[in-house]
């Protein structure tokens, strides 16, 4: 897929990882509409851009229905879903008040996970649409795991089990969209620079960047970014789950 003629949605744009992968879409020519639910950060960075903004929720199937419609009028066409759209909690299985509070962890699975599956059940079926490409591609779609999917602290039952959720779903989803010509990956960030840790502090910033093996820092949302991109472009990469974390295991 070549960046400049794609089409592409990309969930939680209007912020952190999003706004990242927006920019970086737009810079490359690719036309995008931002999928938010925070109308004024997301029709600010559309001003910015030239992208498209639709304020949608991902965990409910008409919005996501509509949004995808209008995108795909506004946009000519849709051929790549990013989803970044995600909540993160910090809630032990069993605290100082209790059992983990079931709601909340319900809501970060059905934001998490379910919202992700939401998007791009219903971008894949616009995609099917499309003329194929030369190799038969008819669209990309990338969704956000975690590290904490595989190396989940305490506090994490509820993030982790949406993020293995994200990657346990990506090769069953590339092996049933594969009849359709797309493709599915997910990228697994580590620690990376955006809203959420920025509230936490520089002191906590320091000691979570003094964990990574190399290099010894944050990530960056735009490299983020690069790597959506480099999914987008590289035709046979399908069906994985791509780790960005400067080797990071978590302990």
């Amino acid at each position: 897929m070549r960046i400049g003629e794609s089409a592409a949605i990309v969930t939680g744009g209007a912020s952190g990882l999003g706004a990242a992968t927006v920019r970086a879409l737009r810079a490359a020519g690719a036309a995008v509409t931002i999928f938010d639910l925070d109308r004024d950060r997301g029709q600010a960075l559309a001003a910015e851009t030239g992208a498209q903004f639709a304020e949608v929720d991902v965990t409910d199937a008409g919005s996501v229905a509509a949004g995808v419609e209008r995108a795909r009028t506004a946009m000519g066409g849709l051929n790549a879903a990013i989803n970044c759209a995600g909540i993160a909690i910090a809630e032990k299985t069993l605290g100082r008040d209790g059992p983990h509070d079931l709601g909340r962890f319900r809501k970060v699975i059905d934001i998490n996970l379910v919202g992700s599956f939401n998007v791009l059940r219903l971008a894949a079926a616009a995609m099917a649409d499309n003329a194929p490409g030369d190799a038969g591609e008819r669209g990309v779609i990338v969704n956000t795991a975690s590290v904490a999917a595989f190396d989940g602290q305490k506090g994490q039952a509820a993030y982790a089990a949406s993020k293995a959720g994200i990657a346990g779903m990506t090769l069953p989803l590339a092996r049933d969209l594969a009849g359709q010509g797309i493709r599915v990956c997910a990228i697994a960030p580590g620690v990376f620079l955006t809203p959420m840790l920025e509230g936490l502090g520089e002191e906590v910033q320091n000691g979570l960047a003094a964990e990574v093996t190399f290099p010894r820092r944050l990530g960056r949302p735009e490299e983020y970014a690069a790597l959506v991109c480099f999914i987008l472009e590289c035709g046979y990469l399908n069906g994985e789950v791509i780790r960005l974390d400067g080797a990071l295991r978590m302990r």
